[in-house]
């Protein structure tokens, strides 16, 4: 956990990842993508707004580094017959030959065993290798994640917000997660939709922590993989890439962010709120 740059398996998929990933819906250029593998950050999700450029820097990087990159794909579809034509779309435009994580979007329960059959599907054929599910219902996770005797749960990763402000999974998801082979964990909405950054929202005399902080916020848990960025240019993706360098926040720092975390949770209703959001400071 202590350095950021060193990569990690994501879960018990295999997959070694940067601590840091990109998402695609903020638009950065595709060079500014390209830069970033440069600097060692391998996950790429191409998530909510599959951005051309993004698509384009996927298709690039794989030319050359394809057994390097970790590259998820996010389905919202509510019917499962639709997955695999949307996948099959993505890997059109994005000329990559597979997408390592299908990850379904949006959830706010289990998901259907017909969802679970399109993943067996297009895992045979060889378009997508893993399984992943994202929710706001947080509950929700340990649940689906949590084999049994019968069999083992089909999630190999599971999304959830997870921030200073939204502190909620530190108590009913990461103590819960099995202990053998668990699930790879990826935390976004890091800034919580850039609150944290927004000195109009600061308690009196603070002033706010910077995206990098954010960012080290949730990697200094040690249940996180991952913790996604969304640039939008290349001074965003900079300054995200100082928490590779940075690392794990101190003791002081941890106070800090905790304290404003909970300021703005009690001052500012969540857009999206979570299920399970209650006492989360």
């Amino acid at each position: 956990m202590g350095d950021f740059h060193q990569k990690q398996e994501l879960g018990h998929t295999g997959l070694l990842v940067s601590r840091l990933g990109i998402g695609s819906s903020f638009g950065a250029p595709t060079r500014v993508i390209e830069e970033a593998f440069d600097h060692g950050v391998n996950y790429l999700y191409w998530g909510t707004i599959r951005r051309p450029a993004f698509g384009r820097a996927m298709r690039n990087l794989a030319r050359q580094h394809r057994e390097e990159l970790v590259l998820t794909i996010q389905s919202y579809s509510r019917v499962p017959a639709l997955i695999g034509p949307s996948i099959d779309v993505a890997l059109l435009r994005s000329r990559v030959e597979y997408f390592d994580i299908l990850l379904l979007g949006g959830r706010t329960e289990r998901p259907g065993n017909a969802y679970i059959d399109a993943f067996e599907h297009l895992r045979e054929k060889g378009k997508v290798r893993f399984l992943g599910i994202s929710t706001h219902n947080r509950p929700l996770l340990p649940t689906l994640v949590n084999g049994n005797q019968e069999k083992k749960s089909p999630f190999d990763v599971v999304m959830l917000r997870y921030n200073a402000v939204h502190r909620g999974a530190e108590r009913d998801v990461f103590p819960l997660l099995p202990s053998e082979q668990p699930p790879g964990v990826v935390a976004f909405t890091a800034t919580r939709w850039g609150h944290l950054l927004d000195p109009t929202k600061m308690p009196e005399g603070a002033t706010p922590p910077s995206a990098s902080d954010c960012y080290r916020f949730a990697l200094s848990h040690p249940a996180v993989d991952v913790v996604l960025c969304g640039p939008s240019d290349r001074a965003q993706m900079q300054e995200a890439l100082r928490t590779l360098d940075r690392g794990p926040l101190d003791a002081e720092e941890m106070e800090r962010m905790g304290r404003i975390g909970d300021h703005i949770y009690h001052t500012h209703k969540p857009q999206f709120p979570d299920m399970g959001d209650e006492g989360d400071s």
